[in-house]
C-alpha cells in the first residue's frame, strides 16, 4: 500500500483491499472518518466497501474518497417518528388511487434526481461513474429504488444498498412536498417486516436526528452489519398491508 504524497492517507490501487475502518482519520484531523482514497469505482469494489462499513463520497475535482465515519449515523426502524402531519398525508397518499409506491422500476432515473441541484448547495458527488457503479450494484439485486409516484409521475424516492439485512441509504429527492419523507417511510415499514435492525444513515444530521436517527459507534455498527449480512435478502416489494403496519406501531 502507498500514501498519496500529500496526506497520510492510504492510497488503493484497482481492487486492493481495504485498510481495518478502525485507521480512519480520527477528530483532531480536517476530514474525521477518511479512510483512504483511489482505488476503483465499480460493483465488486462497493460491494466489498460496504460489506465493511465504508462508504465513497467525493467530489468531481477530488480522487475516489472512501470514509467509514465514527460514530455512524443509523435509524432503527422501531424509533422511526412520524410526526402527526406526515403520518396524515401517508394516510391520505395510501388512500388515493393515483398515488404509490414502487420499488426498483426507475433506479437510474432516482439516482440522477439525487444528483440534481439543490438549494445551499452546490454540485454533487453522484458523477457519471457513481451512478453506472451503483446501477451496476442495481443489476446484482444489492441495490434498490424506493419510489413515490402520483398519477404516474415519479415526484420522490431515495436509492439505497442492501446486503442480506443490512440497509444502507444513500440519497432522496423530492419534487413535491413530503415525497421523500414518504418514501423513507415504505422503506422503514419494509424494514420493519424484514426484522432490519438499522438503516444506515452515515453522517449525522438535524433532518435526520428529528426523524429517530441517532449516531452509534462504529464498532457497534461494524459487529451489527456483519451479523445482518448472514440473513436472507429482503423481498423488495411493497403493498398497502405495509402502510397498515407502520401506521398501527407508530405513535401519534
Amino acid at each position: 500500500m502507498t500514501y498519496h504524497p500529500k496526506t497520510t492517507l492510504p492510497w488503493l490501487e484497482p481492487h486492493q483491499p481495504f485498510p481495518p475502518v478502525e485507521q480512519a482519520l480520527q477528530d483532531d484531523t480536517p476530514w474525521p472518518g477518511l479512510l483512504a482514497a483511489g482505488g476503483v469505482l465499480d460493483a465488486d469494489t462497493l460491494e466489498q466497501a460496504y460489506r465493511q462499513g465504508i462508504f465513497p463520497w467525493y467530489s468531481d475535482n477530488q480522487p475516489i474518497l472512501w470514509w467509514s465515519t465514527d460514530p455512524r449515523m443509523v435509524l432503527r426502524p422501531d424509533n422511526f417518528r412520524l410526526h402527526r402531519s406526515l403520518r396524515k398525508t401517508i394516510q391520505r397518499f395510501a388512500a388515493s388511487p393515483q398515488c404509490e409506491i414502487r420499488i426498483d422500476t426507475q433506479f437510474a432515473d432516482v439516482m440522477r434526481a439525487c444528483a440534481g441541484p439543490r438549494a445551499h448547495q452546490s454540485g454533487t458527488w453522484i458523477t457519471d461513474d457513481v451512478l453506472d457503479a451503483y446501477t451496476a450494484l442495481h443489476r446484482r439485486g444489492l441495490a434498490h429504488s424506493v419510489e413515490t409516484w402520483v398519477d404516474g409521475t415519479l415526484v420522490g424516492g431515495l436509492y439505497c444498498v442492501a446486503l442480506g439485512r443490512a440497509v444502507y441509504g444513500e440519497s432522496m429527492f423530492t419534487r413535491v412536498p413530503d415525497a421523500s419523507k414518504i418514501a423513507l417511510a415504505a422503506l422503514v415499514a419494509l424494514s420493519r417486516t424484514h426484522g432490519v435492525e438499522m438503516i444506515d444513515c452515515q453522517q449525522e444530521t438535524a433532518h435526520l436526528a428529528s426523524l429517530g436517527a441517532s449516531a452509534i459507534a462504529r464498532e457497534v455498527f461494524v459487529e451489527s452489519i456483519a451479523q445482518a449480512q448472514q440473513k436472507p435478502a429482503m423481498q423488495w416489494q411493497f403493498s398497502a398491508r405495509l402502510w397498515g403496519i407502520l401506521l398501527q406501531k407508530i405513535q401519534q
